[in-house]
């Protein structure tokens, strides 16, 4: 098999359970609200990170490590 196409795709599994999925996006939120709100620093940017994995339910460190939570 392999894509027709000949393009590198990348196929992924969700590794990341549906209640940790909420947890990172609710945690994800609150640190870029830092941004506006508080001690206004920009560390909230690193907020970025919890949101996207929660919001896309894959986590490239668990992958990388070989974990997946979702079983």
């Amino acid at each position: 098999g392999g894509n027709p196409s000949g393009e590198a795709v990348m196929n992924y599994e969700m590794n990341v359970p549906y209640w940790e999925r909420g947890v990172r996006v609710t945690i994800g939120l609150i640190l870029l609200a830092l941004i506006w709100v508080g001690p206004s620093t920009w560390w909230g940017l690193f907020g970025l990170l919890p949101l996207a994995t929660g919001l896309a339910g894959w986590c490239p460190a668990y992958y990388v490590l070989g974990i997946n939570r979702r079983r």
